[in-house]
């Protein structure tokens, strides 16, 4: 029997071993998450533990199942693989799309899957995530074992930093077979995002247009950029898999509160049914899992360990910030 992303109280485990059905636990009966790879997956309209299994049958039905992740978190990760298993038991016709990887490298990626190529190949012509080993190679493999479609979602880097650094105007300057890889409205908006990015990334000093700098401004419309890149990438996937699931892996920011990718798709095709899986960090000193003030984060959450503190030395803090800004690639935007 494979093994359990979630630990569930003995008397659910006999129940379901003898084949019975068993009433759903309440939130005291769900046991916090014991390590970094354990995950609690939790339904917030009721509270209820689920496990993997029952969440796959509930979304058997879904056009497209986005899982915000915490980027190297181990327990995103294992959900994300043993998710992708139990949903194409129930709809073999799986499309995986993912952030972790541009559209500008599909034919890199392409390759690996065609076995063209190899691992460290890929990962070398692709631009890779540093972590795709350790976090990624098993979505990837599954869906090569079983020729599920993986399709690169994300805008090409080097055109989302220059996005940041010029603004918009930056995608005149390139050559038609680079702009055709782009979305038609590439900075199509959804309400709230906005005010939702400016706190994440330089505070809360308020949305007012006189109070957003330029390069604010153009930072906001390069994470406009790879939101729209995904939902069309999530689209285009659809179109060229008819009657497929999509099984998109991304960045919590970009889906949290149904907001980011997931409302851009919503905008750009509004019959959809999506359905989004959020990662929740769950307080060391707290008995019960914090449901209510994340309720509306997703249609399900699964909470997880907070990660180390990186840092407890300001300085140092400043010190590796700056050095890791300071190892950015260029991009040469002229």
């Amino acid at each position: 029997m494979a093994m359990r992303l979630f630990r569930i109280s003995f008397t659910s485990a006999l129940l379901s071993l003898t084949g019975c059905a068993a009433m759903q636990p309440s939130v005291s009966a769900i046991i916090p998450p014991a390590s970094q790879y354990d995950a609690v997956l939790v339904d917030p309209a009721t509270g209820a533990h689920l496990s993997v299994t029952t969440l796959a049958e509930r979304l058997a039905s879904v056009d497209v199942v986005v899982v915000g992740e915490y980027h190297g978190h181990h327990a995103a990760h294992l959900l994300e693989a043993r998710l992708q298993q139990a949903l194409y038991r129930q709809h073999p016709n799986q499309v995986l799309t993912m952030e972790q990887f541009n559209v500008d490298h599909q034919q890199d990626l392409d390759r690996y899957l065609n076995g063209q190529s190899g691992e460290s190949e890929m990962v070398e012509d692709a631009a890779a995530w540093d972590n795709y080993r350790a976090s990624y190679r098993p979505l990837v493999e599954f869906a090569r074992q079983h020729d599920i479609p993986v399709v690169a979602a994300n805008a090409p880097a080097n055109i989302v930093r220059c996005v940041g650094r010029q603004g918009p105007g930056y995608l005149d300057s390139l050559p038609s077979a680079q702009r055709q890889t782009l979305p038609t409205d590439p900075f199509l908006d959804t309400p709230d995002y906005l005010d939702k990015f400016v706190e994440a990334i330089g505070g809360s000093h308020g949305t007012e247009n006189a109070s957003l700098s330029d390069r604010m401004r153009n930072t906001y419309r390069a994470q406009l950029l790879r939101d729209n890149t995904m939902a069309v990438s999530i689209l285009g996937a659809l179109q060229n898999h008819p009657g497929a699931q999509i099984l998109h892996t991304t960045g919590t920011f970009h889906s949290e509160d149904r907001l980011g990718t997931v409302a851009l798709l919503h905008q750009r095709a509004p019959s959809l049914d999506i359905a989004v899986i959020t990662p929740v960090f769950w307080p060391f000193d707290a008995e019960s899992p914090p449901i209510a003030e994340h309720r509306n984060a997703g249609d399900y959450l699964y909470f997880i360990q907070p990660l180390p503190e990186e840092y407890t030395d300001p300085e140092r803090e400043r010190e590796a910030m700056r050095a890791r800004f300071g190892k950015s690639p260029t991009s040469d935007c002229d």
